[in-house]
């Protein structure tokens, strides 16, 4: 079984990626450096040039958070597993799209996001909530309130299958604040919505979880 630090690009990938079409557009004349030397910008030029091995470079940097994104939406190992290898190919499918205006994090993580929510429903089965992940590589011991630090510290399925119930844009902007450590204004761009939004769903996120755990956070 995958897991958030051992999980590779599967077997077919390349046969799966194969068959996704590219469209080219006019480039600039070719950088002949190592790709581990290139920028965002030119790692995704020498992909679209169709360099070898350029795309698994952007995989192999971002396959982790993109895993773990997917994981914090359905809660086991196998669905993430499918789910980040889905984001990895709408991202080599929609290369061309990307202009730098963002991070090609951010970029990823808004591919995720609507993979997850596209797929996963407003309530996920309860025992497919089962599967443990280290939860000690995402606390915060400088947490804004003990709210942020019970989530970060709660191991157990009970948070997960509530985090589940949330509606969906709450669900994404709990997820991308408490487990990825993201800005309001990183959410903005990941969502597409504006920090007021974002600071809303995060405080309804809140109460809802509150009381779907019955408990005081």
């Amino acid at each position: 079984m995958a897991s958030s630090l051992t999980w590779t690009v599967p077997g077919d990938w390349q046969n799966a990626r194969a068959s996704v079409p590219v469209t080219h557009r006019p480039m600039p004349a070719a950088d002949a450096r190592p790709l581990d030397e290139l920028d965002e910008r030119g790692l995704v030029d020498a992909c679209l040039a169709q360099r070898t091995g350029a795309f698994d470079l952007i995989v192999e940097r971002h396959r982790r958070a993109v895993y773990q994104l997917c994981y914090r939406f359905v809660g086991n190992h196998e669905d993430a597993s499918d789910l980040s290898q889905d984001v990895f190919l709408r991202a080599y499918r929609g290369l061309r799209s990307f202009r730098g205006q963002s991070t090609l994090a951010t970029w990823l993580y808004r591919i995720g996001v609507n993979v997850c929510l596209n797929r996963v429903g407003a309530k996920t089965t309860l025992g497919k909530l089962t599967e443990p992940m280290d939860e000690r590589q995402f606390v915060d011991v400088h947490a804004e309130s003990p709210s942020e630090r019970m989530l970060k510290d709660e191991r157990g399925a009970r948070v997960r299958a509530a985090i589940a119930q949330l509606p969906r844009k709450q669900r994404a902007t709990l997820i991308l604040r408490m487990y990825h450590e993201m800005s309001h204004q990183e959410i903005a761009d990941v969502l597409g919505s504006s920090v007021g939004a974002v600071k809303a769903n995060f405080f309804h996120a809140l109460g809802n979880l509150k009381k779907l755990l019955g408990e005081s956070i």
